[in-house]
C-alpha cells in the first residue's frame, strides 16, 4: 500500500500551523453549535474551481456539493439513490439556507465530453449518463451557424448553469420558498484563465461581469 500523499501532509501542517490558530474559536463554535451557512453553492467537481477559494469564504459559510459539470437532475422521488437532491433537501429544509449559486466554468470537462460526443470512459458509461440530463426528451443541442467551436463551448457551459437554475424549480420544497421570497436563486460562471466571475442578470437572461464592476469602483 502505498503512503498517504505527502503533499497533502505537508498541507496540513501548514494548516494547523498558520490558519487553524487564528480560527480556532470558529472550529470550536461550529463543532458545539453546528453549521447554519446562508449559502449553498452547486458547483464542479473540476480541480481549478473551489467555491471556497473563489469566495474567500471561512470554515461554515459555504454548503458546498460539488459534481461533473455542476448539474442539477429534475425533482425524481424515485427511491434511487440522488446525492445532488440529497444534499439540496438538507441544505433547504434542515440548514434553511437563503441563497442557491449554481457556478459553473470555463473548460468544463463534463461539457467537453457532452459536445464532442466522445468515447465512453468505462462500460457503465457513468459520465454519459450524468451528462445526458443536460438535454430534455427531443431537444437538440448543436453548433450554429458561423459560431466558432470555442464560442459554442462556452454557450453551453453557460446553458448548463440556466438548465441546472430551471430544474431546481422542480423541486416542490424549493419552489415553494422561492414563491414566498424566503430563497433565492442565482447562477454564476467562473473563467478559469483570467480568474473572472460573471454572474446572472436573471432578467436579461444574461452574465454580467463582477471583475469589470469591481474595477470600475476601485
Amino acid at each position: 500500500m502505498s503512503p498517504f500523499p505527502q503533499h497533502l501532509l505537508d498541507g496540513y501542517r501548514t494548516f494547523t500551523s498558520q490558519r487553524l490558530p487564528t480560527e480556532q474559536s470558529r472550529y470550536r463554535e461550529l463543532s458545539e453549535r453546528g453549521q447554519a451557512p446562508e449559502v449553498m453553492v452547486i458547483g464542479c467537481c473540476d480541480s481549478r474551481v473551489s467555491p471556497e477559494v473563489i469566495f474567500d469564504a471561512g470554515p461554515g459559510e459555504l454548503f458546498v456539493v460539488r459534481n461533473v459539470a455542476n448539474l442539477v437532475p429534475v425533482y425524481a422521488p424515485d427511491g434511487g439513490a440522488h446525492g445532488v437532491s440529497a444534499a439540496l433537501e438538507y441544505a433547504v429544509r434542515a440548514l434553511r439556507v437563503k441563497h442557491i449559486v449554481v457556478l459553473g466554468h470555463a473548460q468544463c470537462g463534463g461539457i467537453r465530453a457532452f459536445i464532442d460526443n466522445t468515447e465512453p470512459l468505462s462500460p457503465g458509461d457513468f459520465i454519459g449518463r450524468w451528462m445526458s440530463m443536460f438535454i430534455k426528451p427531443g431537444e437538440k443541442v448543436g453548433q450554429r451557424d458561423h459560431e466558432t467551436m470555442a464560442e459554442f463551448t462556452v454557450r453551453i457551459e453557460k446553458a448548463a448553469v440556466f438548465r441546472s437554475l430551471e430544474n431546481l424549480t422542480t423541486f416542490p420544497f424549493v419552489q415553494s420558498l422561492v414563491a414566498r421570497g424566503e430563497l433565492n436563486l442565482h447562477g454564476a460562471y467562473f473563467g478559469v484563465a483570467e480568474g473572472s466571475l460573471f454572474v446572472l442578470d436573471r432578467e436579461a437572461k444574461e452574465f454580467r461581469s463582477v471583475t469589470k464592476e469591481l474595477r470600475a469602483g476601485g
